[in-house]
């Protein structure tokens, strides 16, 4: 845990974000590093979760038709009307959740912005936010930018389940929020049902609000992923974040929305309407189609990306790492100490040039604490072409002959 002492809201920011130095020199994300060295190096990169192709060909045409159209000024700020229907028919057809559109539904610039828009108008100095560890780089962002204390329970390899009663020491009555990623981007645990209801459980000892980013929703193999707002006594207070860009590949359209009780999605909406108060006009009626999509589509698309799970994850075992297979996400975790590295952060920079691999070192997703107990763990994307990641693989066969 982290206890941030008074500063420019910046470095507040920048330190959530392991940005900082204890000098207070300001560095550049590590995603930004590796894809400058992936650059550089001619590697294929495997750092950073975005597709190297488009999605659904119908998805484009509705966004082309709709800026020929002419649907190309703000939208409302809480988002289109057909968007918000599609997003609560959506969680009907799915979860059995039936959010009013007019007041339980906003459209926000991507995940991003549900998240920061949360949490600032959720917590400030004093407060305390729980998250899970490893966690996504942006909750500690915002979590130090609203001056809040960030807790967290640590994720355990190799099924990155936490530890029960570890999850419960870390609640306090200075407890605000309970931010939960179900799928679990960085690790690509899926939580079960007994470790959802106990966050349940403890938010509501704690009075707590739980936040959940549920942007990897589709994106699971062979398990369900399960909504933590279905769960009893959990819809009241919680926030449910979700986005387009994963389920569809599109990533650079940045559509995303929350769900939730009217009064903590106004709560979010009061201070999303200054951050960027609408965006993506045309886009946002096009993802309306997507949500549509028949089933067929969203089962082929978690069957499609557990084949490119299975192509990569085959060439980190060729190239002698231990391999935490993931249930859901775009990413694969390995530790590299079966070859005698214990700094994968190193590992990570000398890997493009190395072998013509970028992957990202998961201690820069921790605290100092759980840097040190993940400090030979790698994460990589296997969201990009088939062919492209038989390269890679083939490549990092050749790992363990290069060191």
């Amino acid at each position: 845990m982290s206890q941030l002492p008074p500063q420019f809201p910046w470095q507040r920011a920048a330190t959530g974000a392991n940005l900082l130095s204890a000098e207070g020199t300001l560095g550049v994300t590590i995603f930004e590093e590796m894809t400058t060295l992936a650059l550089h190096t001619g590697a294929i990169n495997l750092g950073q979760g975005f597709p190297d192709e488009d999605g659904p060909a119908e998805i484009k045409a509705a966004a082309q038709a709709a800026i020929a159209a002419g649907y190309n000024q703000y939208a409302p700020g809480k988002g289109i009307v057909e968007l918000r229907e599609a997003i609560s028919l959506h969680q009907e057809r799915f979860y059995g959740l039936t959010p009013d559109p007019q007041t339980e539904i906003i459209v926000t610039t991507g995940a991003t912005e549900a998240i920061a828009a949360s949490l600032l108008a959720l917590v400030g100095p004093g407060d305390e936010v729980l998250t899970f560890e490893p966690f996504y780089d942006s909750y500690g962002a915002i979590i130090g930018l609203s001056g809040a204390r960030h807790v967290t329970a640590p994720l355990l390899a190799p099924d990155f389940m936490p530890d029960l009663d570890a999850l419960e020491a870390a609640f306090s009555h200075r407890t605000k929020v309970v931010l939960v990623n179900n799928p679990h981007n960085p690790t690509g645990a899926v939580f079960p049902r007994w470790v959802l209801e106990r966050v349940v459980e403890l938010a509501t000892k704690y009075d707590a609000v739980i936040i959940t980013d549920e942007v990897y929703e589709h994106l699971t193999f062979g398990v369900r992923h399960i909504p933590l707002a279905t769960l009893p006594g959990a819809a009241e207070r919680t926030l449910t974040i979700s986005s387009a860009g994963k389920t569809f590949s599109f990533t650079g359209w940045k559509i995303g929305w929350l769900s939730g009780p009217e009064h903590l999605v106004a709560a979010a909406r009061t201070v999303k309407q200054f951050l960027s108060y609408s965006s993506g006009t045309p886009f946002q009626g096009a993802i309306a189609v997507g949500l549509g999509l028949p089933d067929e589509f969203y089962a082929g698309i978690a069957d499609t990306l557990q084949l490119k799970r299975d192509i990569l994850s085959e060439g980190l075992r060729a190239a002698g790492l231990d391999v935490f297979t993931p249930q859901g996400t775009y990413f694969v975790n390995v530790d590299t100490a079966p070859l005698g590295i214990s700094d994968s952060v190193d590992l990570a920079r000398r890997l493009p040039a190395l072998i013509g691999v970028a992957a990202i070192p998961v201690p820069v997703f921790c605290h100092p604490e759980g840097a040190e107990r993940t400090r030979s763990l790698l994460r990589f994307a296997f969201c990009k072409r088939i062919d492209v990641l038989q390269e890679a693989a083939e490549r990092l066969a050749t790992l363990r002959d290069r060191l």
